[in-house]
């Protein structure tokens, strides 16, 4: 989110299991026709739809507070329950986020963060947990600094499912989404309260993973969105594809998040995850002893909520 396996887990909550590593690479097939091609973030969205819940999706950006808790934490979300993580882009101007996750990549830009070293970071993530999807957020910029083509050989080969790029539109599906898909990558686009029936076909067109819808307008972290609304809007996109629906921007506990579960395909949970962490830094913004388990412990009880929604509904 904006506005990201193993036993590592240090919070309450029931542990899951990752699986033994494998890498895995689009078949011959699925690199000719992208839309024949199974995915980690298919797989886990199916599983989730198996057991009867929706999917949790946690943001956390690189690099936050520093490179090593930043890899300590992504190795203990799905211990903590989170079946999907979203890795932020550190970048310097974050069009559409909050002033928390503004202040989390400036953080993790200060401490060295880079998008060679977010790459990096995922494939540290792969050397223990192969199961796992990790979806890559952010803006474009840094990759085309990086170089579309080398960065989508990078973060394939580094374990990356799926790109969330917020400032690219369908308009620009040239620039990267085309390409990622050929290379093997999901590429999850957003859709919004604005996004009438109209413009709708266009935003799902060569999208693919999931649909991320953005509960609220504005950005990350600015308010609590209207619950009983959400059910219709995920109702009406799916009326327009058969790919999951996962819903963020203002879930920030267990209620918010099983409010949101009970009609979405998923939960995502950001802004709540870093205020969680940036609370747990020193007077210098220096990870504690506390860090990770802060971050974790408030993913068990999302997590709680989650699972539990449509048990209660």
């Amino acid at each position: 989110m904006f506005p990201i396996r193993s036993s590592g887990h240090s919070g309450p909550g029931k542990r899951y299991s990752s699986g033994a590593p494998r890498r895995q690479f689009p078949s011959r097939a699925a690199r000719a026709n992208p839309q024949l091609m199974t995915t980690r973030i298919d797989t886990r969205f199916a599983q989730c739809a198996a057991e009867g819940r929706a999917a949790l999706v946690t943001f956390a950006m690189c690099g936050d507070p520093d490179m090593a808790t930043s890899l300590n934490i992504l190795r203990a979300l799905p211990g903590a329950g989170a079946d999907v993580i979203e890795v932020g882009m550190p970048f310097t101007d974050p069009m559409a986020d909050g002033p928390s996750i503004q202040a989390a990549g400036l953080r993790a830009l200060k401490a060295g963060a880079s998008l060679k070293k977010t790459i990096g970071i995922v494939a540290d993530f792969r050397k223990t947990d192969a199961q796992t999807p990790v979806v890559l957020m952010g803006y474009y910029n840094p990759i085309y600094i990086y170089g579309v083509e080398k960065f989508l050989a990078d973060a394939r080969g580094a374990g990356v499912d799926g790109l969330i790029i917020v400032d690219l539109p369908p308009e620009e599906d040239a620039e990267l989404c085309l390409p990622a898909m050929r290379a093997g990558l999901n590429f999850i686009r957003l859709a919004t309260p604005t996004t009438d029936d109209k413009r709708l076909p266009a935003v799902l067109t060569n999208t693919s993973g999931f649909v991320y819808y953005v509960s609220i307008t504005g950005i990350t972290g600015a308010a609590i969105p209207d619950y009983s609304k959400v059910g219709a809007a995920v109702e009406r996109i799916k009326r327009h594809t058969p790919l999951p629906v996962a819903v963020g921007f203002g879930v920030k506990n267990a209620r918010t998040a099983a409010a949101i579960a009970v009609h979405a395909d998923g939960v995502v949970v950001g802004t709540a995850l870093i205020d969680a962490l940036k609370n747990s830094l020193d007077a210098n913004d220096n990870a504690t002893p506390a860090t990770v388990g802060a971050v974790t412990e408030l993913v068990a009880a999302i997590a709680g909520g989650v699972r539990g929604a449509r048990a209660t509904k």
